[in-house]
């Protein structure tokens, strides 16, 4: 029994090194690779542990896909930012090792625990099913954190392009002037509107790379702005006054969000208040005078 604790003690945390090590390793590399354009084929031969994710990516394969839950997971990927071609199959992949590795390790901590049978069967498959739905739950709440770093830098985003449009540029050169100056200081919404850009470039038309934007990001802000940005579009009015009137709209309802949360703070002040602040103030304001209730009102009473 210590020797399988032992080897999966050293398989974990071998795993989690490798993992570590190669993100690492290949943002280093995809630097070099920029400067000496290094081939793809000779980046695949250079590190080991591109054999490790190939792995992964044949696992994910092994599982069954349904059309209607891959084109889910593959929106909520894109959401969260992962738009690789073997995004989909890494997810699947992580979840089938995740769902094999985690009630090993379960059976191992089990079974040199004396809990009851029924109780060890609850836990590896409680493991089992971290293991196979935790990897989706991740990518929702990074997915999640996203759309939240979309939202704080659509006004900004939404200035800058007011003053692009009104300083001359059509839509088209703002939004790429917007996606130049805004790579360092939000670089989520400095990717989307690259790949608006691209799209464009592509040749395909205003309205619909907009309104995949729109669909890629799932953020209500941004299909409101898109739904203006079209309808500009279509009846030819002023794009600049446009935009002008949608950030002001924002803003007045960004202002009425930032009032609703803080009209809700003292209700969800209540109960931190109730079970943490206050049974300290009961201990420093009462406890001195109960001790000396206990101390000489007592044995005064058993006297009498």
């Amino acid at each position: 029994m210590e020797l399988i604790a032992t080897l999966l003690l050293f398989v974990t945390v071998a795993v989690v090194w490798t993992l570590i090590g190669s993100r690492f390793w290949l943002r280093q590399k995809a630097a070099i690779d920029r400067v000496t354009r290094a081939t793809a084929e000779a980046r695949e031969v250079a590190h080991p542990s591109l054999v490790f994710h190939d792995l992964v990516r044949r696992l994910g394969s092994l599982l069954p896909q349904s059309p209607k839950d891959a084109t889910t997971m593959q929106k909520r990927l894109i959401r969260a930012g992962y738009r690789g071609s073997g995004a989909l199959k890494m997810l699947y992949g992580v979840k089938v090792a995740l769902a094999v590795l985690l009630p090993l390790v379960a059976s191992v901590v089990v079974a040199s625990s004396e809990a009851a049978s029924n109780y060890r069967l609850l836990i590896l498959a409680s493991a089992a099913g971290i293991g196979l739905f935790g990897p989706n739950e991740w990518v929702r709440m990074a997915a999640k954190r996203r759309q939240k770093k979309l939202r704080r830098a659509l006004p900004n985003a939404l200035d800058l392009l007011v003053v692009c449009v009104e300083s001359g540029l059509g839509l088209d050169q703002a939004i790429m002037q917007c996606a130049k100056e805004l790579e360092h200081a939000h670089p989520e919404i400095c990717q989307e509107f690259t790949l608006v850009n691209l799209e464009l470039k592509a040749g395909k038309r205003r309205a619909d790379a907009l309104r995949n934007l729109a669909d890629r990001t799932g953020v209500d802000e941004l299909k409101k702005l898109v739904a203006v940005l079209i309808q500009a579009d279509r009846f030819g009015t002023g794009v600049a006054q446009s935009l002008r009137g949608h950030s002001e709209y924002l803003r007045v309802q960004m202002r009425q969000t930032a009032e609703e949360k803080a009209a809700k703070l003292g209700v969800k002040l209540v109960f931190p208040i109730f079970f943490c602040i206050l049974p300290s103030l009961f201990v420093v304001t009462v406890g001195p005078v109960m001790v000396r209730i206990s101390r000489e009102l007592l044995p005064m009473m058993r006297n009498l």
